[in-house]
């Protein structure tokens, strides 16, 4: 029985990482729980799978969970340093960290430095900071193990070959529900065109980064850090269908695919159960069925996300910690109708021009980095 904790238990990966628990009792037990502030949903989750630890982070909902659970035994911490002293338990044995956005660095570096095996869902993690914990994993003999499907399909095409025959890998997008549009349109789009993605089921945060290409952009930064590659090495194509996950060529030319249906419980259990892979009833890709396979290169002259993402890949250091957390508050102000879709890029841009770069940054000065933009950004949205 492997012991799940799972950080950020009522987003969208966290409830389907419960679901995939759900259908695996035998194999799977959650053992640890935590949300930011839907304390309803976190109760209604303890009291199905019985964890042995809950963490609600907004500290005014304590003594809510607290009233429901700890009469059934389950133990209630409330705060942000609640999510670390979790993590530094020994109450689970792998960590899904599915914490969205900055918020996940510090607890993954405690379950890293506690011995964890990393699920890791929160790309914003390796993004911000991802030569440290990298070395972190390394120093504590650690495995992160990807949970967005195009990671995951690399990680499963690098299953038995040598880093060094890697030529570069092709992260695959499906363009988000923008496909194809220019400037003048998407001057007009609203919260609710940007949420309607074609293919996949994810949180706000994470829809609208893919409807502005910046979830691929952050995707290339986080692939430099957990397969060791340099910018170079990595190329991203749209493929509408979201069939092909992602790709690997390797240094004569073979390219291996990782294929199947949309649907990120696969890469959930397949990160959860590695390195074993266990069956389930998901429903399977039928290649009897007449259907194309698309790919054409991104447009980053109208998506200037990617292209801002590429240059934060490309100069290091504390930038892309600075382009994250200026587009956290963009998609915020997005989100709250407080900017238009385009305006976002706007924002982003002007935060990685305006803070001061760091070329080689400590753990402290990467939070310093982070608070300096989004204050920066706050101030141009007026929140």
């Amino acid at each position: 029985m492997k012991r799940i904790g799972i950080f950020g238990s009522t987003g969208s990966i966290g409830k389907q990482a419960l679901e995939v628990i759900a259908e695996n009792r035998d194999t799977f037990s959650a053992t640890i729980l935590t949300a930011h502030s839907n304390h309803d949903l976190l109760i209604e989750q303890a009291l199905l799978f019985q964890p042995a630890l809950v963490v609600i982070v907004d500290e005014a909902k304590y003594g809510a969970v607290r009233e429901v659970l700890e009469p059934k035994g389950i133990k209630v911490l409330a705060g942000e340093a609640a999510l670390e002293e979790a993590a530094a338990t020994d109450l689970y044995d792998m960590m899904m960290a599915a914490i969205v956005g900055f918020a996940g660095l510090r607890p993954t570096l405690a379950g890293i430095r506690t011995g964890k095996q990393i699920a890791l869902a929160n790309k914003e993690t390796l993004v911000v900071a991802g030569d440290i914990v990298m070395k972190e994993a390394a120093k504590n003999n650690v495995s992160v193990i990807p949970v967005d499907s195009e990671h995951s399909a690399i990680f499963q095409c690098l299953v038995g070959e040598s880093d060094s025959e890697v030529e570069k890998i092709i992260l695959t997008a499906s363009g988000g529900p923008f496909l194809g549009r220019k400037p003048n349109f998407l001057v007009n789009v609203k919260r609710e065109h940007a949420l309607q993605h074609p293919n996949w089921n994810m949180g706000a945060k994470i829809t609208i980064d893919s409807s502005t290409l910046m979830n691929k952009g952050l995707e290339m930064i986080e692939a430099k850090w957990l397969f060791n590659l340099h910018a170079s090495q990595i190329q991203v194509v749209i493929h509408p269908q979201s069939i092909i996950h992602s790709m690997v060529q390797f240094v004569d030319g073979s390219i291996k695919a990782q294929m199947g249906l949309p649907d990120m419980k696969l890469p959930i259990q397949f990160a959860m159960g590695y390195p074993g892979r266990i069956a389930n009833a998901f429903p399977r890709y039928d290649f009897t069925r007449s259907a194309q396979l698309n790919f054409e290169p991104p447009d980053i002259r109208t998506f200037r996300n990617l292209a801002l993402s590429i240059e934060a890949l490309e100069k290091g250091g504390n930038l892309p910690c600075v382009m994250n957390a200026a587009n956290e508050i963009a998609v915020y102000g997005f989100l709250k109708n407080r900017i238009g879709f385009l305006d976002m890029t706007e924002v982003i841009e002007q935060a990685m021009n305006k803070i001061s770069f760091i070329e080689k940054p400590t753990l402290e000065e990467y939070f310093e980095s982070d608070a300096e933009a989004r204050n920066f950004a706050a101030s141009l949205i007026r929140i």
